[in-house]
C-alpha cells in the first residue's frame, strides 16, 4: 500500500524524521518497501493568472497571454494549450525555471513574440504520465506561491508491504493508528459526519445471504451533479496513492477507502429496478463489469442484484449496467461489511484483483461502515451537492463477528519474552491498540477491537506486546544446546554423495515445482490418479506431480530451445501418489541427458548420446552402495518400447526406469533430439552395503574363457545369473566381454565370450577340479538356457 507521508501526519506528527518513521513501522512488522518523492525536481513555477489573452499573429494553435505571476507586472507568455483562457489559474514556470529532465526555461521568441515563461500541465511538471492542456487550479489559488509549496509537492510516498494479517493497515487511518501506538501519542479518528435528511425516498434492501453479508447500509443522494470537478487536493492524495481521477463520485469512494480502509460503491439509482438485494447468484447468469469483461457466475459467488439482474460481484467490482456516467443525476451508495471467507477467492477465480477484494479477502472491521458511508455523503455532497436520504440499514447481528476476551498470563508473556514490562506499559500498549482490558490477578482480560481480525489467541496478544515494546528491547541469551553428536549410519547412502557423483559424470542440478501442467502429466504417466489443486496459481500449475520427470522435461525444453545442445539434469525431490484414497509423498531421484556423448573436442569423435551412456551414469550411482543391479527390459508410456529397462536389485524389487523417451512424446513436447531419462526411488538407491574385509587368499586365481552359443533373445543378464545359480564356492567373478554376431555363428543366436574366475582359499585348483567345476556349469547353461559351446 502506498500513502501520502503528508496525509498520515496530518492524523499524527510525531517529532521524528521520515527516516526514523520508516524504521519504525519496519520494526513493528509493517515493512515500508521503497520511499520516493512525491514529484519530480522542479523549481522556479508559481501560480499564474491569465489575465488578457490574443490569438497570435502569426499562428492560429498560439495565444499570446498576460499572465499575472505576483512580480508586480504581467509577463507575456506565448501559450499553445487549448484550455488556456482569461482568468483560469494555472502553474507558470518563469525565466530561469528548471523543470523535470533538467528542461530550463529561458526567454525566447515563437513565431516571431517574445515569450517570458511558459504555462504549464501535469505533465510537464512530471505530476501525471499524460495530459490533454494545461494544470487548472482552484479560484482561490494564490497568484505568485510557489507551485510546489501550494500542492505541498515537498512530500515522501511511503510504500508499506503489509502481511496479510493486518488488513487493520490498509488505510492511512490504520497506519496512523500504528505510528501513534509506537510513539505513545493521542490520536483521533475522524468524526462521524452528521447531515440533515432532505430526501424523502428510499431504496428497498433486501439480504438474502445473512451468512456472507451480516450488515449492508445504502442511502440515496439525488440531484447530484457528476460533472463537478473533484477538488485538487483530492485528486493529489489519490495521485499520490496510485489511484487515477474518475469523477467526484468515484473519486470520493476511491478516497473513502484509502482513508478509512472501507470499500464503497455507488450505483446509478435510475437504473436500478425495485431495489437493492444481496445474494448468491444463480447459476449461468452473466454479469458484465466495470473493465469490460463478462463473467458467467455460478452458485458460489456473492452478487448485489436488482430485481431485474446482478449488479455487482460483491466486495470485488461493480457491473457497468448500473455504473455512475456522466448522465447520472441520483446516486444509491452502497457500504457494507462482507465476511472474509465469502469473498476469499472469488476475484481469483475470474482472473480479478481489485482494492476492495483486497480488503474484504483480509477482513473489515464490521463496525466502520456508519462512518464511513457518513464520511461519503459529506464528501459528495461538498463536492457535487444533492439531497441526502436516509440510511437503510440491514444487520444480521446472529452473524457479525464476535470477539471473545482473551486472558494474557504475566507467567507466559515471560516464558515467551524472557521478560515482563511493568503492567502499566502492558495497559498502555492494549489500550492505545484499541482493545478493551480488564486486569486479572495473573494477568488481563483483553477483548481485541473489531479491525484486528489476527488476534484470537494468548500468543497473538504476546506478539502485539514484543512489537510496541521493541524487539530490541528485549532480553537476548544463548541457546542452551546438547553436544550429543549425531549417528552416522552406513547402512545409508547421504543423498548428496550421490548427487556429488552426477555432477562428476556432467549433469547439473535442478528444482522444479511440485505443481506442474496437467497436460505434461498426462503424457508422461497418463494412468496415475493426480491430486487437482483447489486454488491453483495458474493452470500451468493445476495438479501436483507424480513424477519427477514433468519438470525436468519442461527445463531442458526451455534450455534446448535456448541453443543449449548438450543438457544433463538432475532432481531430487517428492512425488505425490495417492493409493487407497490418501496421499503419499516418495522421495524420489531422476534425471535426464540429450545431445552428445561428450562435449565438443579434438580427441574423440562426436556422437549422439545413447542408451548405454545413460546406463553407465546409472550404474555409477548404484556402485557407491556396493549393491549389484539388475536391467530387466519392460514397457513403460512414456519411454521407447526398445529402448526402455526396469532397474531390479537381485532380491528382485523394481528400484527404478531407465530408458529413452517415447518417439511420439518426444514430438508432442517440441524435442528435436533422442531425450534419455532415469527415475528412482530414493529409499533403495540409498539403501547401502556396509563394507566388510574378506581376507585375500594366498592360493592363485584361476581364468577358464569360454564362447557360448545361444539364442539372440537371450540375455548377457540372463546368462551371468544362470552361472551364478550354480552355487560353485569357487566361482568368484564372472565377467562377459564380448558379444559376435556374423560368420560362423546361425541366424537368430549370438555368440558370448565370457571368463570364469576361480579361486580356492584354502588350497591351489587342480586341473580336474577346475573342469569339474566349468563341466556343472556348461550342464546347467545348456539345460536353462539352450547355450552349446562354440566350435
Amino acid at each position: 500500500m502506498q500513502i501520502s507521508e503528508a496525509w498520515l501526519r496530518e492524523y499524527v506528527n510525531p517529532a521524528i524524521s521520515t527516516q526514523e518513521l520508516v524504521a519504525q513501522l519496519t520494526m513493528a512488522g509493517l515493512e515500508v518497501d521503497s520511499v520516493t518523492p512525491a514529484a519530480a525536481v522542479f523549481s522556479g513555477v508559481v501560480i499564474g493568472e491569465v489575465l488578457a489573452m490574443v490569438q497570435h499573429p502569426d499562428a492560429d494553435r498560439l495565444r499570446v497571454c498576460q499572465v499575472e505571476v505576483g512580480t508586480g507586472e504581467p509577463l507575456q507568455i506565448v501559450c499553445g494549450a487549448s484550455n488556456v483562457r482569461v482568468g483560469l489559474k494555472i502553474p507558470a514556470a518563469l525565466c530561469g525555471a528548471v523543470l523535470p529532465g533538467d528542461f530550463k526555461i529561458k526567454k525566447s521568441k515563437l513565431r516571431g513574440v517574445e515569450s517570458f515563461g511558459m504555462l504549464c500541465s501535469e505533465k510537464e511538471l512530471g505530476l501525471a504520465a499524460d495530459a490533454h492542456g494545461l494544470m487548472e487550479l482552484s479560484a482561490d489559488a494564490p497568484v505568485g506561491v510557489d507551485i510546489r509549496e501550494f500542492l505541498a509537492l515537498d512530500d515522501q510516498l511511503i510504500e508499506v508491504d503489509l502481511t496479510p494479517n493486518r488488513a487493520d493497515c490498509l488505510s492511512v487511518e490504520g497506519i496512523a493508528r500504528e505510528v501513534a501506538v509506537l510513539n505513545r501519542m493521542d490520536w483521533s479518528a475522524l468524526p462521524m459526519a452528521v447531515l440533515a435528511v432532505t430526501e424523502a425516498d428510499a431504496l428497498t434492501v433486501a439480504v438474502e445471504a445473512t451468512d456472507a453479508c451480516p450488515r449492508y447500509l445504502g442511502r440515496l443522494i439525488t440531484g447530484v451533479n457528476v460533472k463537478a470537478e473533484t477538488p485538487l487536493w483530492m485528486q493529489e492524495r489519490l495521485r499520490r496513492s496510485g489511484v487515477r481521477s474518475l469523477g467526484p463520485v468515484v473519486d470520493v469512494t476511491n478516497y473513502v477507502l484509502l482513508e478509512l480502509g472501507q470499500p464503497l460503491h455507488a450505483f446509478d439509482a435510475d437504473k436500478l429496478e425495485s431495489g437493492i438485494t444481496v445474494r448468491w447468484a444463480r447459476e449461468g447468469e452473466d454479469l458484465a463489469l466495470l473493465n469490460g469483461q463478462t463473467i458467467t457466475l455460478d452458485g458460489e459467488a456473492l452478487v448485489i442484484a436488482d430485481a431485474k439482474q446482478p449488479l455487482a460481484l460483491a466486495g470485488v467490482m461493480g457491473g457497468s449496467a448500473s455504473a455512475v456516467s456522466d448522465s447520472t443525476q441520483n446516486v444509491f451508495l452502497e457500504c457494507a461489511f462482507f465476511t472474509p471467507y465469502s469473498i476469499a477467492g472469488k476475484a481469483r477465480r475470474f482472473g480479478l484483483h481489485t482494492d476492495s477484494s483486497h480488503r474484504f479477502e483480509r477482513g473489515v472491521d464490521a463496525t466502520l461502515q456508519d462512518r464511513a458511508i457518513a464520511r461519503a455523503t459529506q464528501l459528495i455532497v461538498d463536492i457535487a451537492g444533492g439531497s441526502v436520504g436516509g440510511i437503510t440499514e440491514v444487520t444480521t447481528a446472529a452473524t457479525l463477528p464476535q470477539r471473545p476476551a482473551i486472558l494474557v498470563r504475566r507467567q507466559r508473556i515471560e516464558k515467551i519474552l524472557g521478560m515482563v514490562p511493568d503492567d502499566a506499559v502492558v495497559l498502555d500498549i492494549f489500550q492505545r491498540l484499541g482493545m478493551v482490558v480488564l486486569a486479572e490477578a495473573d494477568g488481563w482480560q483483553v477483548t481485541p477491537p473489531g479491525f484486528r481480525f489476527d488476534i484470537a489467541i494468548e500468543a497473538d496478544l504476546i506478539e502485539e506486546i514484543a512489537r510496541i515494546y521493541g524487539y530490541n528491547q528485549l532480553p537476548s541469551s544463548s541457546l542452551l544446546m546438547r553436544a550429543d553428536l549425531g549417528k552416522a549410519t552406513e547402512s545409508v547412502l547421504d543423498i548428496s554423495r550421490a548427487a556429488d557423483v552426477l555432477v562428476d559424470r556432467g549433469y547439473q542440478e535442478a528444482i522444479t515445482y511440485s505443481f506442474v501442467d496437467e497436460d505434461i502429466q498426462k503424457a508422461v504417466a497418463p494412468d496415475d490418479d493426480v491430486i487437482r489443486l483447489k486454488n491453483p496459481i495458474s493452470s500451468e500449475l493445476a495438479i501436483m506431480r507424480t513424477t519427477l520427470w514433468c519438470g525436468l522435461l519442461k527445463a531442458a525444453l526451455y534450455n534446448t530451445n535456448r541453443q543449449q545442445s548438450r543438457v544433463r539434469l538432475f532432481e531430487t525431490g517428492l512425488r505425490f501418489v495417492k493409493s487407497g484414497g490418501v496421499t503419499h509423498q516418495q522421495r524420489r531421484l531422476a534425471g535426464l541427458a540429450l545431445g552428445s556423448a561428450l562435449p565438443e573436442q579434438w580427441g574423440e569423435t562426436t556422437r549422439k548420446l545413447d542408451f548405454f551412456d545413460i546406463k553407465a551414469d546409472v550404474e555409477a550411482l548404484f556402485a557407491l552402495t556396493g549393491r549389484t543391479v539388475r536391467f530387466a527390459a519392460a514397457t513403460h508410456a512414456a519411454l521407447h518400447p526398445g529402448q526402455c529397462a526396469q532397474v531390479l536389485s537381485l532380491t528382485g524389487d523394481v528400484v527404478g526406469w531407465l530408458g529413452m523417451l517415447h518417439p511420439t512424446l518426444e514430438k508432442q513436447l517440441g524435442f528435436d533430439t533422442p531425450v534419455f531419462l532415469f527415475d528412482f526411488d530414493q529409499a533403495l538407491l540409498l539403501d547401502k552395503q556396509v563394507a566388510a574385509f574378506k581376507p585375500l587368499s594366498k592360493f592363485p586365481s584361476v581364468r577358464r574363457d569360454l564362447a557360448l552359443i545361444v539364442e539372440e533373445e537371450v540375455t548377457a543378464d540372463a546368462v551371468s545369473l544362470c552361472i551364478q545359480a550354480c552355487g560353485e564356492p569357487m566361482l568368484q567373478n564372472v565377467v562377459i566381454f564380448d558379444i559376435y554376431r556374423g560368420k560362423g555363428v546361425a541366424e537368430g543366436s549370438k555368440s558370448v565370450a565370457l571368463s570364469l574366475h576361480l579361486q580356492n582359499d584354502l588350497q591351489t585348483l587342480t586341473d580336474a577340479e577346475i573342469d569339474a567345476i566349468v563341466s556343472r556349469i556348461l550342464a546347467r547353461l545348456t539345460n536353462q538356457i539352450h547355450a552349446k559351446l562354440r566350435d
